[in-house]
């Protein structure tokens, strides 16, 4: 519709009917409003999945690899095809709305929602945030760009103010939003967070640039619980207050226009506003939502598992990978990661697959029975116990694997019951008079000794084993986060020994109260074994083995949404576990299934080390591919890796005094690594592949006017191509870096920052040109002085390879007349 379309049918409206859209309708969905064809629009967490409005382990979805491995394919074409298939998803449960991508950034090694973010470059960033827009809305799904802005960290996160410098805010922060609205984004989700003093949800970059200088025409949706004030937020360029239907703006908004504390015409644009999303995805006049063609689920699980190669990142490998089957009579597997994989990151976008393939799983299918295979699980990763699954425990009514879910009025009647596959319930059914939730199961007769059992949640909660009390008592929340009071909230523990070969029934019960959330959990854990005892075995496994995998990564307790984390060391004994098992076998590949930079204490001693990220629901398929030479380990890494969190340039994540001051302006991830001059463990952009490459020639053209190209919204001034040849044995992929330097700067510059990319593809012995596009904006810093994009005369290097540490080729550009789109030729 046009906009005069779209104000007419905004006149048609009255000024409370007008207030009444503008908060959710529910905790998912905005108002619909008949009299103007207006349907409710629904929205759902994302990235790595659609969940859609229920939190039922029963409605499962398709599971992506984790926003942290995506940006590591460096492949926008890969991304388009996974935002489309999100798309499809998203029509499949009836959402309009995905709430994604995260294109906060990974400033610090600490950050606990680092596995949601694609990078810690913004040029990196806004490209692979970028691809995944259009993927999503080439299907009429609208995406939406989170969290704007400077939400790089969890501790304090709901108040955290952070003060950033105009320039850096504008060359860092803000840079990857501006590419998600030149690619067209639907929505725009604020932070919790403040900048410069003011919170998120009112702060003046709502309004400038993101609307006015940008253009941006879309909704700026409030984060869940993020708004706090009525006139204030109102008068600010936000345009949607989520959920509902209670909240800052549910009732008071109407008042507040009425007496004169909010424009009209501010509710006038946000509504107009609205209508034009839902126009764009369907939900206004005649229902036209389009539903894209699913993938069938062969090739949805298909292009999951080439996802999960792409991603992966080679970090070292001593001509140990790919594995030769033939060369296998006996495989060691180790690790509690290799059965119990971490899908997913914790926190709200946490998704329900349909299956998941373990490591394990993936690489027995591989050898197709032809090698013996020895798993051990290694030592406990002392983390709390997890929620009981259909795995481990059965329904005590009807005997079927998974819980009973009982809710009780104040008498303990039964109000409701039914049967689930999951300890975690997060939205159980609250019919009138719900006063108890209950969740019990029965544990069959197992390992005898000491257990330790838990509730989780808020309010006054009970645990009982056979009958026993192991927890009892009332536990107030303690915090306002709704990550931690609706999803993730915290257990009280219980321990008790039990007998072996004896059923044991667990009964957890929650009561209700209002303000303690919906989330009630039943967790367990078996006895530990002897750590010492168990790194033992491990390693004499694999000294009898031809070669091992041992699979560690961190847990849902280490790498969460709701806080940051505090060490890079993985959890419990594993880097005990892994020294042991290198030493005992120099053909040991590590296999690391972490979101986020982890240090890596005994790489040099392995035979290879592979980055597979929170792989997705395919994971284990994808590993097992990369380890035998089916598929090449694709990723390069969007982050830099240090070898120690000491050595990190940037590592500050808790606020002072409410405050947490990004001291380090422009200077952020490799730059921050290149302005200390040390060397860290793996450079950003590192990646190796199952074959080698040359680098021959770099050369520098400038553009000339009538060949000028569009590279993220502006002008490409310059031509990069660089020659690269396949110098090794096999058919590969390699991504071809690009960044510029400004040696002779007046200004306070980076060493060198990310330009450009491309990849490109050979056969061994073949040599090819890949054209490499500088955008305009490569060249260009943010005046504050004047408030506009400058680019500084003078001469600029240009370098290329294969990673911020790694580059060979060198060129020079003329930087007069770049700011018109011209470079002179080097």
């Amino acid at each position: 519709m046009t906009d005069e379309e779209l104000t007419r049918l905004a006149d048609k409206l009255d000024l409370r009917q007008k207030v009444r859209l503008l908060t959710g309708a529910t905790t998912w969905r905005t108002h619909a409003e008949p009299v103007i064809g207006l349907a409710g629009m629904t929205t759902s967490d994302g990235p790595a999945g659609v969940r859609g409005e229920a939190w039922d382990e029963r409605d499962t979805s398709l599971l992506l690899p984790s926003a942290s491995a995506l940006g590591a394919m460096w492949d926008e074409a890969l991304v388009e095809r996974l935002g489309g298939l999100l798309a499809a998803e998203a029509r499949r449960k009836g959402v309009d709305i995905v709430l994604a991508p995260t294109l906060n950034l990974h400033r610090s090694p600490l950050g606990g929602r680092h596995f949601e973010c694609f990078a810690e470059d913004p040029r990196l960033t806004g490209r692979t945030g970028a691809a995944l827009i259009r993927g999503i809305q080439r299907h009429g799904v609208a995406a939406t760009a989170k969290h704007y802005v400077a939400n790089d960290s969890e501790t304090e996160r709901l108040t955290a103010d952070i003060q950033v410098g105009e320039r850096a805010l504008r060359e860092v922060y803000l840079a990857p939003f501006e590419a998600a609205v030149a690619a067209g984004v639907r929505a725009v989700m604020t932070g919790y967070n403040g900048v410069n003093g003011t919170t998120m949800t009112q702060n003046p970059l709502l309004a400038d640039p993101l609307k006015s200088e940008w253009g941006f025409d879309g909704v700026v949706v409030s984060d869940w619980g993020a708004v706090r004030t009525t006139a204030p937020s109102a008068r600010a360029a936000l345009d949607l207050a989520m959920p509902g239907p209670d909240g800052p703006w549910a009732d008071a908004l109407l008042n507040a226009v009425q007496d004169g504390s909010v424009p009209p015409e501010a509710v006038d644009d946000k509504v107009r506003r609205l209508l034009r999303l839902a126009d764009r995805v369907g939900a206004l006049g005649e229902p036209t939502r389009r539903t894209p063609e699913p993938l069938p689920p062969s090739d949805a699980r298909q292009l999951l598992r080439r996802a999960v190669a792409a991603g992966s990142v080679l970090l070292h490998n001593r001509d140990v990978l790919p594995l030769d089957r033939g060369e296998l009579g006996t495989l060691a597997v180790i690790g509690a990661h290799a059965t119990q994989p971490r899908t997913q990151g914790g926190g709200s976008a946490g998704v329900f697959p349909p299956g998941v393939v373990t490591p394990l799983d993936g690489i027995r299918r591989a050898l197709h029975g032809r090698t013996r295979i020895v798993h051990l699980p290694g030592p406990d990763l002392d983390a709390p116990p997890a929620p009981l699954d259909e795995t481990r425990c059965r329904n005590p009514r009807s005997d079927a694997p998974g819980v009973l879910l009982r809710v009780l009025d104040a008498e303990g009647r039964e109000l409701h019951v039914e049967h689930r596959l999951s300890g975690r319930q997060l939205e159980p059914p609250l019919p009138p008079g719900a006063h108890t939730v209950e969740i019990s199961a029965v544990l069959p007769s197992g390992t005898g000794g000491q257990w330790c059992f838990g509730v989780g949640g808020f309010g006054r909660m009970t645990l009982t084993v056979d009958g026993r009390d192991l927890v009892e008592g009332v536990f107030p929340p303690l915090t306002d986060d709704p990550a931690v009071r609706h999803v993730n909230p915290p257990c009280q523990y219980g321990r008790t020994v039990l007998p072996a070969g004896q059923d044991t029934h667990v009964v957890a019960r929650r009561e209700l109260a209002p303000g303690t959330g919906r989330a009630t959990l039943l967790t367990a854990a078996q006895p530990a074994p002897d750590p010492d005892a168990a790194i033992a075995a491990a390693a004499e496994a694999a000294r009898r083995a031809d070669a091992a995998v041992v699979v560690v990564g961190t847990t849902e307790h280490s790498e969460s949404e709701g806080y940051d984390r505090t060490t890079l060391a993985l959890p419990g004994r594993q880097d005990d576990l892994v020294s042991a098992v290198c030493a005992a076998n120099p053909r040991t590949v590590v296999v690391l299934n972490t979101g986020s930079p982890v240090e890596l204490p005994w790489r040099a001693a392995a035979g290879a080390v592979l980055l597979t990220w929170f792989p997705g629901q395919e994971g284990g398929a994808g590993i097992a591919d990369v380890l035998f030479g089916e598929a090449e380990p694709g990723g390069r890494l969007p982050t830099t890796w240090g070898a120690t969190l000491t050595e990190a340039p940037v590592s500050r994540t808790r606020p002072e005094n409410g405050v947490l001051d990004y001291t380090e302006g422009l200077h952020i991830g490799y730059r921050a690594w290149l302005r200390t001059g040390r060397e860290p463990a793996y450079w950003f952009g590192h990646g190796l592949g199952y074959t080698t490459w040359a680098y021959e020639d770099l050369t520098v053209r400038a553009a000339e006017p009538d060949e000028a190209t569009l590279q993220e919204g502006a002008p490409a001034p310059c031509r990069v191509r660089v020659r690269v040849r396949n110098t090794g044995r096999r058919r590969g992929r390699e991504v071809v870096q690009v960044y510029l330097a400004r040696p002779a700067s007046r200004l306070d510059r980076p060493r060198r920052w990310l330009a450009g990319y491309a990849c490109v593809e050979a056969d061994p012995g073949d040599a090819v040109t890949v054209p490499v596009p500088v955008p305009l904006r490569a060249f260009q810093h943010w005046c504050e002085a004047t408030g506009s994009w400058r680019v500084e005369p003078g001469e600029w290097q240009v370098l290329a390879g294969r990673s911020a540490g790694d580059l060979p080729l060198r060129g020079t550009v003329d930087g007069r007349g770049l700011g018109t789109g011209w470079a002179r030729e080097s």
